[in-house]
């Protein structure tokens, strides 16, 4: 016997809820980033951490005051990172792992994994917005965030094949080349103001794509821990991991970039 389908409207039944927090994030986001400066690093230090204490927690659910004692510990090598300013200091960022490495006797790996890049992300989305200044750091954002905005209603329009069905089953094809789409114009707005060349556009959809990549990580993550969210923060979001998954992949993606790769045409 064939299940009905459900009605149409109840593919847009979180949006509201979506919607509100979502409200909530840019708002407390914008103030950070904006007036840059300790208010940006403590607004990175303080997600950087809470995004730690709830991969320990998917992983070690029932010991909660551990995941409290590394998210601190996080919150205090960033902080001490940001302020020193020191490259060999970014060894300090192994610690956290290593420690939660000697608590664990399962998913050793992933927790070294994921602590390690969830530090370095917040800690290269700190230096780029210090480096390269405001206007730069909204493009980097704003190409995060209309990649997940075109991505979710030409997914939910569209619907179609999945992009990667046994990693992150919710998410088509239709979703994916949306967001590139949506991140190319993004790149294309930003060539108006800037003396940033065409490749600009390239850059904005292969960026679009570190962070859907940041996302895709991060469902393999959850279905490999067995949990929908990785936390319950947010609400419609789940927690601050499910809400910036795609913010890491991009920021990783642009400390490779930016100091390292020469694009020609994109003066920075």
């Amino acid at each position: 016997m064939n299940t009905p389908a459900p009605p149409p409207a109840a593919k847009w039944d979180d949006l509201t809820v979506r919607l509100i927090s979502s409200a909530a994030m840019v708002f407390v986001g914008a103030i950070g980033v904006i007036l840059g400066g300790v208010w940006f690093q403590m607004l990175v230090v303080f997600v950087t951490a809470v995004m730690v204490w709830e991969l320990w927690m998917m992983i070690r659910p029932k010991e909660p005051t551990k995941g409290m004692l590394l998210a601190a510990l996080v919150a205090s090598i960033m902080s001490g990172q940001l302020v020193e300013n020191n490259p060999w200091g970014l060894l300090l960022f192994l610690v956290v792992p290593l420690i939660g490495v000697t608590q664990l006797k399962t998913e050793i790996k992933t927790f070294f994994i994921f602590a390690l890049g969830i530090q370095l992300a917040g800690w290269g989305l700190v230096h780029f917005r210090m480096d390269y200044g405001f206007f730069w750091l909204l493009w980097l954002m704003s190409v995060v965030i209309v990649t997940d905005i075109f991505g979710y209603f030409a997914g939910k329009s569209f619907g179609g094949p999945k992009f990667w069905p046994k990693i992150s089953p919710k998410k088509t094809w239709s979703g994916t080349v949306a967001g590139w789409l949506g991140a190319a114009l993004v790149g294309f707005i930003f060539t108006l103001f800037t003396n940033a060349g065409v490749w600009l556009i390239v850059i904005s959809m292969v960026l679009s794509f570190a962070g859907q990549m940041g996302d895709i990580a991060e469902s393999a993550l959850k279905r490999r821990m067995g949990v929908k969210d990785s936390s319950t923060l947010i609400p419609g979001h789940g927690g601050l991991f499910d809400r910036f998954d795609a913010l890491l992949g991009a920021s990783l993606f642009l400390i490779v970039v930016a100091d390292i790769v020469d694009v020609p045409g994109v003066v920075w």
